[in-house]
């Protein structure tokens, strides 16, 4: 093998590790547990939630939903940063879909087929 031809392939699998330790680095890094306050915007009006959430893992998030539709237990799952949170309340299954970025969420937020909406979180400082 030419030593140009083995220059190129140490070049790719070093950059294949450096790649798979940065998405390691941020998928360990994903954190969120802890109380978050949401702003939720809907054709029909806004809300102002709170969920305390608590990572069991790397991926299984537990916690409770408080708002308008009343208390209820959350589950869910995170994936580097892709969040998604469920819970039932008031016969409504709703979801909650975005992205984490530190102390801060974003995304959409379906109310069973009454609707959706879109979703911002703030995690509250202890």
């Amino acid at each position: 093998m030419k030593k140009s031809n083995q220059l190129f392939l140490v070049s790719i699998a070093f950059s294949v590790i450096a790649l798979m330790l940065s998405v390691s680095f941020q998928a360990q890094h994903t954190k969120i547990t802890g109380t978050w306050n949401m702003t939720v915007e809907t054709s029909a009006g806004s809300g102002t939630p709170v969920f305390v959430l608590k990572q069991e893992n790397d991926t299984l998030i537990t916690g409770t939903y408080k708002g308008q539709f009343g208390e209820a237990p959350v589950n869910g799952t995170i994936k580097f940063n892709k969040i998604n949170l469920k819970f039932s309340a008031s016969d409504l299954a709703m979801e909650y879909t975005g992205t984490v970025d530190g102390n801060s969420m974003k995304g959409k937020v379906v109310f069973g087929t009454m609707g959706e909406g879109t979703f911002t979180g703030t995690r509250k400082e202890n």
